[in-house]
């Protein structure tokens, strides 16, 4: 038995331009300028609190970030809702994962620097409800590239971390693989560049989502 865990922004579904529209009306309202789409990009993937430090360019979470971070949660739903700011999936995700769901020899989990009801809303919007055997999110594990998300996943399946792989577009997520033992796949269709991928520990770079089934046959 092999366990695919998944990163979520920036691999099963294009949500940058949400989590940045959020990101940057929250650094508004608190008397910030307005910050680039690129320094969004470059935090997605960390817990919430400590991307926005690091926006920053501070060195811990303080008593702003916090109160940025609490902000963030209360107007992302409201901006969620407007045009133009769903999260789609990138093209090729829902063939890929429905194939990925008829393997009788892999578990597919998701471990993302979401909360866990931004991974609700995805299930729910996607049709994941019963896609993901284990998850871990932003309010289970301290923030990525820490190995717990992907060594409780593995605890809670039953499979060693050596059997497991992890997908994703972040830094973050090859270095959080790399630290749990596991496989690091990085997509070349989220917000890191190959190369940042590469340099992190990547094994392995799909171009596209069918690319995973045929690595797959190898692991």
């Amino acid at each position: 038995m092999r366990l695919a865990l998944f990163d979520c922004d920036g691999t099963l579904v294009d949500s940058a331009r949400l989590i940045h529209e959020v990101m940057a009306r929250t650094f508004v309202d608190f008397g910030h300028a307005r910050p680039d789409i690129s320094e969004t990009k470059a935090i997605i993937g960390l817990t919430l609190d400590i991307a926005i430090a690091r926006m920053q360019g501070k060195p811990h979470v303080d008593e702003e970030a916090l109160a940025m971070t609490a902000h963030y949660k209360a107007t992302y739903t409201g901006v969620r809702a407007e045009p133009g700011f769903q999260e789609p999936l990138f093209a090729g995700i829902a063939e890929m994962m429905a194939t990925l769901e008829r393997q009788d020899d892999l578990l597919i989990g998701a471990v993302t620097g979401k909360s866990r009801r931004g991974l609700d809303l995805i299930r729910a919007a996607h049709g994941f409800d019963k896609t993901f055997f284990v998850s871990r999110t932003a309010d289970d594990c301290p923030s990525k590239p820490h190995p717990a998300m992907v060594t409780e996943c593995c605890s809670e399946a039953g499979i060693d971390a050596a059997r497991t792989v992890v997908i994703g577009d972040a830094i973050y997520d090859m270095q959080m693989a790399k630290a749990a033992g596991a496989k690091a796949i990085g997509v070349s269709w989220g917000y890191a560049s190959v190369p940042e991928l590469v340099a992190a520990g990547a094994d392995h770079i799909l171009r596209t989502p069918a690319d995973l089934l045929d690595w797959l046959e190898t692991f």
